[in-house]
């Protein structure tokens, strides 16, 4: 307990002879007073102009609607503060006497104003930060010009780049020019660190080319649906590591991007229509004639539907195909144009009931698997 009490009148003697003689010796009480009420000024003038700033952007939005300007003003409201409190602080050391040529006072001086110049440049970076929203203001309008969907999940990766290559390059600029320390010994020894951590995230890393890959390459754009490995639905969205897609039963499936850019990837969205094949099986009673006039209606039946592709190229193909063990044949193909999945299954079941209603026309049996068996008795 004495140690401890001794240890504090040490402090305290120390703090006498130093502090107070070097920083309080020269100056008055009240020079202290006003290096407080600048630094309160400026605090105050900095939410003023900010409330300024921000309610005339809102005036002009509400005029105007959302514009480069409007963002403009906005992302400089909260640099524009950091930066006047900046000059506060500066300008706050004035009402002090930092005139010695040896001691304490002259190394607060140039401390005291290296801090005012490092808020005065985390004031830029910050407001170069917050002006990306504007770069990012102008992408939209230029992706939006492009029918491919992709561009716009590009957008939002741009804007997280712009932002960290920026704070990254303040910390740097902030400390090597501001700050005096020696960023190249930790750039250096960051290499070395790096090359650690590139092997322990080479997997990671395979990921962020693969994307790279997929924004050149474009092999889907968003909402298409696609088929890579065992998952198949549409793309929801697409990221430095990985892309999402949610299958046909709902099911939200994150896969690697370096998986896919080294997978076949089936884009089933891009599919100009939609194929049947189908085998229509009819009883061996029916006979040539019946036969015949199966294949005849089906052909007319697929000529009614309009959704089914008259395209020369692709037309409707119905041919009396094969002799079964238990049936005759009757192999039918026609394409379905536009490729909508469910307008497909809406063709097939009109078609489907059309033939059944005219084979009960006709009286025509559709086949099923059986057998007969002739006994024959001696």
């Amino acid at each position: 307990m004495t140690r401890s009490v001794t240890t504090l009148m040490g402090f305290a003697d120390w703090w006498q002879e130093t502090v107070n003689y070097e920083i309080i010796r020269g100056n008055a009480t009240w020079r202290f007073g006003l290096v407080l009420l600048v630094v309160l000024l400026a605090m105050v003038a900095g939410r003023i102009v900010q409330f300024a700033i921000n309610g005339y952007a809102v005036r002009l939005a509400r005029k105007r609607g959302e514009g480069p300007v409007t963002l403009l003003l906005k992302a400089l409201v909260k640099p524009v503060y950091v930066a006047i409190f900046a000059a506060g602080i500066f300008f706050a050391k004035l009402p002090l006497f930092f005139d010695d040529e040896e001691g304490i006072r002259i190394a607060i001086s140039a401390g005291w104003t290296a801090i005012a110049r490092a808020v005065a440049a985390i004031s830029v970076a910050y407001a170069l930060y917050r002006l990306v929203d504007v770069v990012e203001y102008y992408l939209n309008r230029l992706v939006g010009k492009t029918e491919t969907k992709l561009d716009d999940m590009l957008v939002p990766v741009v804007r997280k780049a712009l932002r960290v290559t920026i704070a990254i390059v303040a910390i740097l600029v902030i400390a090597e020019n501001i700050l005096g320390t020696n960023v190249k010994s930790l750039l250096l020894g960051a290499g070395v660190g790096g090359i650690a951590i590139a092997l322990a995230a080479k997997d990671t890393i395979a990921n962020f080319f693969g994307s790279v890959t997929i924004f050149a390459d474009r092999p889907f754009q968003m909402g298409e649906v696609v088929k890579i490995g065992e998952h198949k639905g549409p793309v929801e969205e697409v990221g430095f590591r990985s892309t999402r897609i949610r299958t046909l039963e709902g099911h939200l499936v994150t896969v690697p991007n370096s998986v896919i850019v080294n997978s076949a990837v089936e884009n089933i969205g891009r599919r100009p229509f939609i194929r049947r094949t189908s085998n229509i099986t009819i009883t061996y009673d029916s006979g040539h004639t019946k036969a015949k006039r199966a294949v005849e209606i089906i052909k007319e039946i697929l000529a009614d539907v309009p959704e089914v592709n008259t395209d020369p190229a692709r037309p409707p193909r119905v041919y009396f195909s094969d002799f079964n063990d238990w049936s005759l044949n009757i192999y039918m193909s026609y394409w379905v144009k536009p490729p909508d999945y469910w307008l497909y299954h809406g063709v097939n079941e009109r078609v489907n009931l059309e033939m059944m209603k005219r084979f009960e026309a006709e009286k025509i049996e559709f086949a099923f698997p059986s057998q007969t068996l002739y006994v024959r008795k001696d």
